[in-house]
């Protein structure tokens, strides 16, 4: 009786798992499964995640503005208020970038594991070179002005600054570095490099006969400014001078300096901004630019640093412009300044 039971309940057991009713569903095959990403698409990003002046940077010759909001680098048409996007593939947080002198490619560093250091065909929006030799992240990255090489500084525990040919893609010249980098800037002859941070100048020289013809990455050779008294302020940004100010090098600290090293690497003088914090600067052959907080933007004269003005703020948002009939901003600005003691300057 056992065993006929056994029997019937195996033969049970057999027409349940036959049964059409749960049949396993089998997988479709790879080939046939419908490519998602070719449907949707990124139109639009609301957001910035930029820390500091390295995550921010204009096309001087058409005015495209490009910034990082996570993995995706936005490219804004500030004329025609649209945007266009480059998505990182690795997923990876981008922490700094620069356009190349002509504008046509975009450098990028990323943050995490082994970050590489990326660069991209502006136009098509394309990856066109890469390269990984930091370990943690990527601080800051520049062109140099003839665009052959690329330098870019890890965080403070990657320790590394390094000179990359990107088109041979390979690293020319390489050292450590123990301060917090924040900014890197090119000379316009190309013979050397600037680097600021925390309590931290320092000159990078480059011997484009030796680095052109050996193909093997060698020694950086780092000279420190000479800071003397103000050795221990933290250098939020830097730039190396143009035209007849070609041998110096202006920088700024979150402290509100506005410096200038000669072309011996010595702090030769510097001013106040008046102002809280100072987090940027640009230089060109007839101003300096200096970003403050609250939206103020100085400029000043490379050529003896004087005060030339302050920038009027854009309006707020939602204001009609059309009904204001005086130049209000412009009058108060000139009685601050006033008390500043720079009218006599403006």
């Amino acid at each position: 009786m056992v065993s006929v039971e056994g029997s019937t309940i195996t033969s049970r057991i057999k027409n349940l798992l036959r049964s059409p009713s749960i049949k396993l569903r089998r997988s479709k095959p790879r080939g046939k499964r419908e490519d998602i990403s070719s449907k949707v698409t990124l139109e639009k990003v609301l957001g910035i995640t930029v820390s500091g002046g390295r995550g921010l940077a204009c096309d001087p010759r058409t005015g495209l503005v490009a910034y990082p909001a996570g993995c995706v680098v936005v490219l804004f048409n500030p004329r025609k208020n649209k945007q266009h996007h480059i998505l990182n593939s690795s997923r990876k947080t981008i922490t700094a970038l620069a356009f190349s002198p002509d504008g046509k490619y975009l450098v990028t560093g990323e943050s995490g594991h082994m970050p590489a250091v990326r660069v991209w065909d502006v136009a098509e929006r394309t990856q066109v070179a890469e390269i990984q030799e930091h370990k943690y992240g990527v601080a800051c990255v520049a062109f140099s002005p003839s665009s052959k090489y690329i330098v870019s500084v890890g965080y403070q525990h990657d320790m590394i600054v390094n000179v990359w040919s990107w088109k041979k893609n390979i690293v020319v010249a390489a050292n450590k570095v123990s301060s917090k980098v924040t900014a890197v800037s090119f000379s316009e002859d190309c013979s050397y490099f600037v680097t600021a941070g925390n309590r931290h100048i320092k000159f990078w020289y480059l011997d484009d006969s030796k680095t052109s013809k050996v193909n093997a990455t060698v020694p950086l050779l780092g000279r420190s400014g000479l800071l003397g008294e103000l050795r221990n302020n933290f250098f939020t940004d830097v730039a190396c001078g143009r035209g007849k100010k070609a041998d110096s090098t202006f920088c700024i600290t979150s402290s509100g300096l506005l410096c200038e090293f000669n072309e011996k690497r010595l702090l030769d003088k510097w001013v106040e901004l008046r102002t809280t914090v100072a987090n940027c600067i640009s230089v060109n052959h007839d101003y300096i630019f200096c970003g403050c907080a609250d939206g103020t933007v100085r400029i000043f004269n490379p050529l003896n640093l004087h005060f030339v003005t302050t920038l009027p703020k854009p309006h707020f948002l939602g204001m009609d412009v059309a009904s204001v009939t005086e130049a209000r901003y412009h009058r108060k600005g000139g009685r601050r300044l006033e008390k500043l003691g720079w009218a006599e300057q403006v």
